[in-house]
């Protein structure tokens, strides 16, 4: 199956798309986008690979669901656009950054700079229906993103892995900790940020750690 996504993860993805599940992943998605409001747009499904090429990835942060709310998912896992108001979760994260490294609350919820710099930031399941979290769930999308976490821990390393929440850490099972780092906390939620999200250190521990394997730290 040809999907428009970014050329260095059409190379390596490519069997993923060729499976029966994909297909069927696809039919599902387009009679929803036809039938039903689904986030994000359809242009951006894949916007998490093409804000971050394969070869560019430094640093994975895995989320769960698209913001399901109007004009909220554009994409990136936790990001909004500029312009929206910040979602409880990217409160938290902006909140701890800038507890670990005393960065200013930026003056809007975009993380297009993060991806930029090499940070992938990719939900579990790409798409959702308005106002039904988890609603595309169980259609195919988990199958393809393990298979996008596993590729990734297979021919890269030296990479930061930010597994938030159990579900994200279940989706990091596969990665060897011997070869990249791997950081784990609560999920950023206001349900559990204050059971180990703020005070984690994750940000600047994943600088140390770039810094000294030579790689660029992320401007967070």
């Amino acid at each position: 199956m040809n999907v428009t996504i970014e050329q260095s993860w059409k190379k390596v993805l490519q069997d993923e798309f060729d499976k029966p599940y994909f297909s069927k992943l696809v039919q599902f998605v387009k009679s929803e986008y036809k039938s039903r409001r689904i986030y994000p747009p359809a242009k951006s499904i894949f916007r998490a690979f093409d804000a971050c090429s394969f070869d560019q990835v430094k640093v994975v942060i895995l989320g769960q669901d698209p913001y399901h709310g109007p004009g909220q998912a554009n994409g990136l896992c936790f990001s909004v656009h500029e312009g929206v108001s910040f979602p409880p979760s990217l409160v938290n994260i902006f909140k701890e950054v800038k507890n670990d490294l005393g960065v200013d609350i930026p003056p809007n919820g975009s993380l297009d700079r993060w991806a930029e710099q090499g940070v992938l930031l990719l939900n579990a399941t790409l798409t959702v229906r308005a106002h039904q979290a988890g609603s595309h769930q169980n259609q195919g999308w988990e199958e393809f993103t393990d298979a996008v976490v596993r590729i990734l821990a297979q021919k890269k390393s030296e990479l930061v892995y930010l597994l938030w929440g159990s579900y994200a850490q279940k989706k990091g099972a596969v990665i060897d900790n011997a070869r990249n780092l791997v950081l784990k906390s609560p999920h950023p939620s206001p349900l559990s940020a204050h059971r180990g999200f703020f005070g984690n250190g994750h940000f600047s521990k994943t600088n140390e750690y770039l810094a000294a394997n030579g790689l660029g730290e992320i401007i967070w």
